[in-house]
């Protein structure tokens, strides 16, 4: 939500990539935000809190909302209230991976994304252990790469984080037949 324009690239890409790619939009922190982002196509809406009213328009659409946690009772929390998968941050402040597999332990059912800080050489270490998802905002957009104009790097960067993801997915599977 952050970034300039966002509904207005938002409603392009989902444009040019109606059936190829699922879009979402992060950092939404009001009801407003909310419908403003899916009425222009994004499917998925991601905030660093739980947003009671954003829950309850979500349960009622398409659209999946996922709500930001940090601590046990916010994550039990937003699942009793209708969520299907949580994003905990600021994940590096409170453990990184370690805090990730600790959550795991209780909430094995639940899928968790972790968020915040997260460099893409960490990527293989949070899947294995247990996130669902990373968040790679700031490791994938590089500052420089986009005052540059420089859309190669962030595909390249892009592309690299997709690897690590695959090949800890492929690394868990092994690790489960065995």
């Amino acid at each position: 939500m952050s970034t300039p324009g966002v509904f207005e690239v938002l409603q392009q890409l989902v444009q040019e990539h109606p059936t190829t790619t699922t879009l979402g939009v992060g950092t939404v922190l009001n009801v407003e935000d909310a419908k403003n982002a899916t009425n222009v196509g994004a499917k998925f809406l991601m905030s660093p809190a739980m947003v009671k009213d954003i829950m309850v328009d979500a349960q009622c659409g398409e659209v999946l909302y996922i709500p930001g946690v940090m601590t046990p009772t916010e994550i039990l929390s937003a699942c009793d209230s209708g969520a299907k998968i949580v994003k905990v941050y600021p994940v590096s402040a409170l453990g990184g991976s370690r805090y990730i597999s600790a959550l795991k332990r209780t909430f094995h059912h639940i899928s968790m994304v972790a968020s915040q800080g997260i460099t893409i050489d960490s990527v293989r270490e949070y899947i294995t252990q247990e996130a669902s998802a990373v968040v790679l905002s700031d490791a994938i957009f590089d500052k420089e790469a986009i005052s540059q104009n420089n859309f190669n790097e962030i595909c390249r960067l892009a592309h690299f984080a997709a690897l690590q993801g695959n090949e800890a997915l492929e690394c868990k599977k092994r690790c489960t037949l065995n």
